[in-house]
């Protein structure tokens, strides 16, 4: 692969995914609120929330940490030089995506913002199709059978 395509052409950078969707969805909840008003958790509410964002964000970290270790970038627009199968990687190809799945979801119950958790559902189907799978494709391309026989021994999610 040349440098300037040596990178997954994913349509877009997972954590303006996000952002982008809780934002929307908090602007949903205050211009058509769906039960309580935008961030007004009970204790309950804001304990469990805090639990998501916190597992989701030490599993991103973990996971981005084994990067780190392995010397290859971690951005989505520049060339991966290793493949990463250790740590949380041995039991999911996608374990930042689940942090930030985690982290988004604890957002939403301490903003308590039903319309944020609605739009989870096309975040995590933007996600699949144009961000994972591209990533899939171009990991294929890079690192052949080596990263066949990891996609056949570790799932997709969990």
């Amino acid at each position: 692969m040349s440098n300037n395509n040596d990178h997954a052409d994913v349509a877009i950078r997972p954590p303006f995914l996000f952002l982008g969707a809780l934002a929307l969805g908090s602007l949903l909840s205050l211009g058509l609120p769906l039960g309580t008003r935008l961030a007004s958790p009970n204790g309950l509410a804001l304990t469990a929330g805090l639990v998501f964002v916190t597992i989701g964000l030490l599993l991103a970290a973990l996971a981005a940490n084994r990067f780190r270790l392995a010397g290859t970038p971690m951005p989505v627009d520049r060339p991966v030089t290793a493949l990463v199968s250790v740590g949380p990687y041995q039991f999911t190809r996608n374990p930042i995506y689940i942090g930030l799945v985690l982290i988004y979801f604890g957002l939403s119950i301490i903003l308590t913002s039903l319309w944020a958790l609605l739009l989870l559902i096309p975040v995590l189907i933007i996600l699949q199709r144009y961000v994972i799978a591209r990533e899939e494709t171009y990991l294929e391309k890079k690192f052949g059978e080596a990263y066949r026989k990891y996609k056949e021994r570790v799932p997709r999610w969990l």
